[in-house]
């Protein structure tokens, strides 16, 4: 099993007490699964997982139990432990939460962003222009996450963006998912800059509109991954 986590992380774990393990491992696997570095469908074993972190089974199932209850992994007794299919019913309702969030803060953002925020912001959009140059996609979203954030915290309002980050597992697996498709990156980035042009001007209804338009197109281009079916648990019909 490729969990896409590097030695100086799994060193970390080695030394941590028994709670904190299981903290570790969970994020850990969290970021491989949401990274899709862990394939929905794939198979996770245990004893890999023990083995590779160099601690015993009882962190690793505490962790695998909070992964299975954001339903990032399904647990089937006597018959094994899997990283869950995408459903697209939960990526679905942490759009609609992210999309209420996002609008609050963009509004609030305008009564307090400064010309150094600005500057912050055009600086993770020249970052995203690098990545799409070297076509290095994989490192997108972080930058993509990066900038949502730095918006959240020019509102005043830094832990909306941690409430967001509770819900969207499944929409983020879902976003590396679209990466790839031909465009759609460069569009987002310019979406960003119109973004950051409505905070420069101080407008708050253009602020709103382009947040809305942005993760709005962003997330029809990502429902349109549901009809390739491989990584998506169907639904009932």
């Amino acid at each position: 099993m490729n969990s896409g986590i590097g030695a100086e992380a799994l060193a970390r774990v080695a030394v941590e007490r028994p709670t904190q393990k299981a903290e570790q491992i969970y994020e850990l696997l969290r970021h491989s699964i949401v990274r899709l570095h862990m394939v929905p469908g794939s198979v996770i074993s245990e004893k890999e997982l023990c083995l590779q972190y160099g601690v015993s089974r009882t962190p690793v199932r505490e962790a695998l139990k909070r992964l299975a209850e954001e339903d990032l992994v399904d647990v089937f007794p006597h018959s094994g432990t899997y990283v869950s299919k995408i459903s697209f019913d939960v990526a679905e309702e942490g759009f609609v939460i992210r999309r209420a969030l996002e609008i609050e803060s963009i509004r609030r953002a305008v009564r307090f962003v400064t010309d150094a925020d600005v500057a912050r912001l055009d600086a993770l959009i020249a970052d995203m222009r690098d990545i799409l140059a070297r076509e290095a996609l994989h490192e997108y979203i972080e930058v993509d996450d990066a900038f949502h954030s730095a918006i959240a915290g020019i509102s005043h309002y830094p832990r909306i963006w941690k409430f967001i980050n509770m819900v969207k597992a499944h929409l983020d697996r879902m976003r590396q998912l679209s990466a790839p498709v031909p465009g759609h990156l460069a569009e987002v980035t310019e979406q960003h800059a119109s973004i950051v042009r409505a905070l420069a001007r101080r407008n708050a209804d253009q602020a709103e509109l382009a947040m809305k338009i942005h993760l709005e197109s962003s997330f029809a281009v990502m429902s349109a991954m549901y009809e390739e079916g491989r990584y998506f648990k169907r639904k009932d019909v």
